[in-house]
């Protein structure tokens, strides 16, 4: 009685990684270089992540439909703090991470907005864009322009009275952050009455030389359309908590809690506690800068050997990910049922196709390789196993 869906992009690999080696990408013996996610350990010189976490009888009753109070309050003094933010609690709603939030946003997004989006960008997005039947204006973000279109390439694309942007910055796969003037001409842009905004920050801790966040030119998130995505998946180090929000105006906020009261039901109390402690002041104040020099030391170590294994770098300076292409003719696929036999795995670039033009398309020899979960020490062994199946 269901419609067939088919599995998002990332987990298409996994699913496929575990009918081969019969094992779990990611569990001890396996390389997973196609996975999103962070080292969920203390990193060196970083803070501690917790092992437990205190709550009381009350703290299992059902959650507020837009997030405990402790929470809210983190957040909200985050944004204030790092980013001079002007927000209140009322501008903010948990969800149980990032992607939730990014889909509930374009489900209540009316149907006369022109979606607009760049080529090559993060692989669930084609996935819930053709699960709410929304037929996307695409950026151009190729070979051509180094997968760093402009302001002006958004400005040429908003077809229609009304337009919306989606974006990752930094960008997931390509890593190309968008800071400074540039982030505050998009912003600008996407304030207008006619125009909006998902600006997905997943990977904020990781960019080079430090954390980068779009509340930082938002002067009233109330008098925008504008829905920063943030979560602690990434930066805090803790996916497992399921835990993200959106920082929205109070109006759109207040859509987001009635969808929650039918659509979510909150998020569990423990985790959101959880993830308030590790955004107190001092501790997130030693997360930044840890993350964000930890993983830019992973970029340029890989980044030099790649280059010496003739593979081609388009990478930007933000996220956990290098995108590149492979030498000569050989397209991702096949370079995965090479690594299948190592226990590793790339993301093929055709899943950040926001066309899916295939292994023929112009992704088809373009990889995502993920440093995230890489403990420092397979750096040797990861980077032999590439070079035997290149």
């Amino acid at each position: 009685m269901l419609n067939y869906f088919p599995p998002m992009g990332i987990y298409e690999v996994l699913f496929s990684f575990l009918d081969s080696c019969g094992t779990y990408m990611g569990n001890p013996g396996t390389h997973p270089w196609a996975q999103g996610f962070p080292l969920t350990h203390q990193l060196p010189g970083g803070p501690e992540l917790p092992g437990s976490i205190e709550f009381g009888a009350a703290d299992l009753k059902y959650p507020p439909a837009a997030g405990i109070d402790a929470l809210l309050e983190a957040i909200r003094d985050y944004y204030n703090y790092f980013y001079a933010a002007n927000i209140t609690t009322d501008n903010i709603a948990i969800f149980a991470g990032g992607r939730p939030a990014i889909f509930a946003t374009v489900s209540f997004l009316q149907r006369d907005i022109n979606i607009l989006i760049e080529e090559t960008e993060y692989t669930p997005y084609f996935d819930l864009l053709r699960l709410l039947d929304r037929q996307p204006t695409l950026i151009p973000s190729n070979e051509s322009n180094r997968f760093r279109p402009q302001l002006s390439d958004y400005q040429q694309s908003a077809i229609g009275p009304r337009s919306f942007v989606i974006k990752s910055n930094p960008c997931n796969p390509t890593g190309v952050t968008w800071s400074g003037e540039q982030l505050k001409s998009l912003v600008e842009f996407c304030s207008t009455d006619d125009h909006g905004a998902i600006l997905d920050e997943a990977y904020e801790f990781f960019h080079e030389p430090g954390p980068v966040s779009a509340m930082t030119y938002i002067e009233d998130i109330d008098a925008t359309n504008l829905f920063v995505i943030g979560a602690a998946t990434k930066g805090l180090q803790v996916p497992g908590m399921r835990t993200g929000w959106v920082i929205a105006a109070k109006q759109n906020i207040e859509i987001f809690r009635n969808y929650s009261s039918i659509g979510m039901g909150g998020v569990a109390r423990p985790s959101q506690l959880y993830v308030a402690n590790l955004l107190q002041r001092e501790r997130v104040t030693h997360a930044r800068k840890t993350v964000c020099s930890f993983y830019a030391e992973q970029r340029a170590r890989y980044a030099t050997a790649f280059s010496e294994l003739g593979i081609e770098l388009f990478t930007g300076n933000g996220g956990f990910y290098h995108w590149c292409r492979l030498p000569g003719d050989l397209t991702a696929r096949e370079l995965n049922e090479r690594l299948f036999e190592h226990k590793a795995a790339i993301l093929p670039g055709t899943l950040c196709d926001m066309n899916r033009r295939g292994d023929t398309g112009p992704h088809g020899n373009y990889m995502r390789f993920s440093f995230g979960p890489l403990e420092p020490e397979s750096f040797d062994e990861n980077i032999t196993i590439l070079k035997s199946c290149l």
